[in-house]
């Protein structure tokens, strides 16, 4: 684990999965069909457990300009600056479930910000997993 300065704020826009994990390839896919496809688009996902422990999830990909998210009617949100508890997954295609056991390691850390969500970072083969820790507090 290492401690990760996101140093502004990234606007995305995202497709919510209708379940998980079943549905994370197809709401991935359904912004893919709605959005143009285009070389070097910064892509995320970003979980958090409802109030009843479900997980929510966005396949989201970043604003290239403010608004861009509404022109193609869809929802958008911040993930915003600041100090995170991250750990890079190499590889992850080859075992995805490796990203669920590094959430899980991230999350044990006893200052994330109860307001934040999960965020994987899609960067060419690897992702960068990260989780929002408490303004204020070190990692």
């Amino acid at each position: 684990m290492e401690k990760y300065e996101l140093v502004k704020d990234i606007n995305v826009f995202y497709m919510p999965a209708n379940s998980f994990p079943d549905g994370i390839k197809t709401a991935f896919e359904k912004l893919e069909s709605i959005v143009p496809s285009e070389d070097n688009r910064t892509v995320f996902a970003l979980s958090w457990p409802d109030k009843t422990g479900k997980i929510m999830y966005k396949a989201a990909f970043e604003e290239r300009y403010p608004g861009e998210g509404k022109k193609y009617g869809l929802n958008s949100l911040v993930i915003k600056k600041g100090s995170y508890i991250s750990e890079l997954v190499n590889s992850f295609a080859s075992n995805i479930s490796q990203i669920g056991q590094t959430f899980q390691r991230l999350l044990k850390h006893p200052d994330i910000d109860p307001n934040g969500f999960c965020v994987e970072w899609y960067k060419g083969p690897d992702v960068l997993c990260m989780v929002r820790l408490i303004p204020g507090k070190s990692a």
